[in-house]
């Protein structure tokens, strides 16, 4: 498969081809990502919650240490950058962090729980 000029829009119709349906695998496969992200934020919603009913903190830095390193380590083994795979799960656990705190002000009326206190529930999850 060869291209003879891109710049005027004059592809191959096997590369436009191929082009289009990998595209179309990428299309699933993020759509499949958004509804697990969904799935693992419902989740997190019930946590958080149940922290707030027991006046647990809204983040738990062991469990979000371990989260990274298992993670790291799942990265690793399928190929993918290790810290791409850390910054992203940051991210979510910064989120759910937000959720939680929101969650525990909601239900106190504005007093979030100590993050002194310990926890055997997760921020990350």
């Amino acid at each position: 498969m060869t291209t003879s000029n891109a710049a005027t829009g004059d592809v191959d119709p096997a590369v436009r081809e191929e082009l289009t349906r990998l595209r179309d695998s990428i299309d699933n496969i993020d759509a499949a990502v958004v509804h697990m992200l969904a799935e693992r934020f419902k989740c997190t919603q019930q946590v958080g919650r149940l922290k707030a009913e027991h006046r647990l903190p809204p983040a738990d830095p062991g469990r979000e240490a371990r989260q990274i390193a298992r993670l790291r380590a799942l990265a690793e083994n399928a190929k993918l950058d290790p810290a791409f795979a850390e910054k992203f799960l940051n991210f979510i656990i910064a989120e759910v962090i937000r959720h939680h705190e929101r969650i525990a002000d909601d239900s106190t009326g504005g007093v979030t729980p100590s993050a002194n206190r310990t926890t055997t529930s997760a921020a990350g999850e």
